[in-house]
């Protein structure tokens, strides 16, 4: 259960800034249209958030800490490109359309996963 409440939640935060930003965009006509690949993009995204992320935090953590933290957004921003490639080669009609998108959206994909995790906190 705690599996389904985590990938919904990310959708949830992937729909949002595919909403509120012209850059990060879905095929398709209608929302029905959009479910299932925004649950395969919110899968590929925890995935890479669980696996590719760790160590690349880990291979840059003295320039972490020369930024004093800001680098954590530009890795989050390459990891959010990373998805839209991953999705582009899995045909899941995702799209990110530049670095600054990038990093506007994965700002947006936390603030809103965070929200809601906060209104569903048990």
């Amino acid at each position: 259960m705690r599996f389904v409440i985590w990938l919904l939640t990310t959708a949830a935060g992937v729909a949002v800034a595919a909403w509120l930003l012209d850059g990060i965009s879905f095929d398709g006509a209608d929302w029905q249209d959009k479910v299932l690949p925004l649950l395969g993009v919110s899968l590929i995204l925890g995935l890479v958030t669980t696996f590719v992320s760790p160590v690349v935090k880990l291979l840059s953590l003295p320039f972490i800490i020369l930024t004093l933290g800001l680098l954590l957004l530009v890795i989050n921003a390459l990891m959010l490109m990373l998805t839209a490639w991953l999705a582009d080669a899995f045909d899941l009609g995702f799209t990110v359309d530049g670095f600054w998108s990038a990093l506007l959206g994965s700002v947006v994909i936390t603030l809103a996963t965070w929200a809601i995790d906060l209104v569903l906190d048990d």
